[in-house]
């Protein structure tokens, strides 16, 4: 398992059908930087609880309103645009990538909010990501187990 949380964040988000369980929680809501972090804490073995996750959530909020989501929603909405548009399109490519970016950027700060968090040894993927996406019904269990699996198949 990589060390660091932007490797384990690609490996993870590529495998088969990760990106898809993904992207639907991310329609329900759920924040992907921190469902990440979440399946890397618990197969690294952090102890899951509410205040390591509130500090989290404090690094995560502000950028993801700040700085990814409006890069997000500039890039969805050019989407029909730039079918008919190849200037529109190289925009909206370098816009994904700048969004890709900001993630990565994000994930460097959510790792840095760890340093110095023990493991006990025991993974606890399933606590981090039910703490990180509670509420759950229906899709959104079974996008979330998938999550878990797939993090554990790592």
């Amino acid at each position: 398992m990589p060390s660091d949380l932007w490797t384990f964040s690609l490996r993870l988000y590529t495998a088969p059908g990760v990106e898809r369980a993904c992207l639907h929680l991310q329609e329900g809501g759920a924040d992907v930087c921190l469902l990440l972090t979440a399946c890397w804490l618990g197969r690294r073995g952090a102890a899951f609880d509410a205040p390591r996750l509130d500090r989290l959530k404090g690094v995560c909020e502000p950028w993801q309103e700040q700085v990814v989501k409006p890069l997000r929603v500039l890039r969805q909405n050019w989407r029909a645009q730039a079918q008919d548009d190849p200037a529109l399109a190289g925009l909206r490519e370098q816009i994904k990538a700048l969004e890709l970016e900001a993630e990565r950027k994000l994930l460097a700060k959510l790792e840095g909010a760890t340093d110095g968090w023990t493991e006990i040894g025991v993974e606890q993927v399933e606590a981090w990501l039910l703490g990180s996406y509670p509420g759950l019904e229906g899709a959104d269990r079974d996008a979330l187990d998938f999550l878990r699996v797939a993090a554990l198949a790592l």
